[in-house]
């Protein structure tokens, strides 16, 4: 079988979402977590589960907004040896299974790697766009100028302690989508989703027409209905390292990964919506 064509951007897989009435799914695991072959493996289990769009984390020796929870996967990944080269290997794997793939990664590696570099290589792998966390727009001159150059979106984040001039300035950096985080912290599945996220999300809205992504807490298909009652994407990515970390075995991981990505999946198509045009 021949796999379904990937989006032609990260941007476009919402937009697709948005024209079936529904919030896209944003699912992230770390490259070579739990091992190279298995984080493949689990992200094609999500795609084929329903996660529309896919961040390839690159594993980082100091992650500053990441919780326990990923920053094990990390040092997991790392110990096995993995490195920038194979985190474009898991993009083009993944990618040809048919999902808009983006790379969610500090700024240092990119730097060291040669940001035009890095883009070229990234696109050639067939990635769709990269996240890049702790850059902001007065500093990623460089990058935008190699993202535009390679036809990547280029996504940054905002937050609910961002000004309005900050947001302003975020999201006229962005192409394809705009990544909300929804709590002031570090990463982690919670119980209760962000409080403060609609009202961010709203915040963004009004300054941009790109989508929004939320992340930063959701972990089930009830939390994942309320996100995707307000915003355009709901991202999700320390609950499914939680299962992997937590299985007996790496078949019994990626079992438990395609199960929520489909309680996930569900969740998103709950709320009514309306369909684009």
């Amino acid at each position: 079988m021949t796999a379904p064509a990937a989006p032609a951007s990260s941007g476009a897989a919402f937009a697709q979402a948005r024209s079936e009435g529904r919030a896209a799914l944003v699912g992230y695991l770390p490259a070579g977590f739990p091992s190279y072959d298995g984080c493949i493996e689990a992200l094609v289990a999500m795609v084929d589960a329903g996660v529309d769009v896919v961040e390839v984390g690159l594993p980082y020796s100091d992650p500053v907004i990441d919780g326990a929870t990923i920053q094990a996967a990390a040092e997991i990944a790392l110990r096995g040896g993995t490195r920038t080269a194979d985190v474009l290997r898991t993009v083009e794997a993944v990618a040809s299974a048919g999902a808009a793939v983006v790379v969610m990664t500090y700024w240092n590696p990119v730097l060291r790697y040669g940001p035009e570099r890095f883009a070229r290589d990234l696109r050639a792998a067939g990635g769709r766009g990269l996240i890049t966390p702790d850059l902001i727009p007065e500093e990623a001159g460089e990058w935008m100028a190699a993202a535009a150059s390679h036809d990547l979106d280029r996504v940054f984040l905002v937050a609910p302690s961002s000004s309005e001039q900050r947001i302003a300035r975020t999201v006229d950096a962005c192409r394809g989508w705009v990544y909300a985080a929804s709590t002031m912290g570090v990463t982690g599945a919670r119980t209760k989703t962000s409080s403060v996220a609609p009202a961010l999300v709203e915040r963004v809205r009004s300054a941009t027409a790109l989508p929004i992504g939320v992340g930063l807490g959701v972990s089930d298909g009830g939390q994942a209905a309320e996100v995707a009652a307000y915003a355009d994407g709901v991202i999700v990515g320390s609950a499914f390292v939680r299962l992997l970390l937590d299985a007996d075995t790496p078949s019994a991981g990626v079992k438990a990964v395609a199960g929520l990505s489909e309680e996930l999946a569900a969740g998103v198509r709950r709320p009514a919506r309306p369909a684009a045009g």
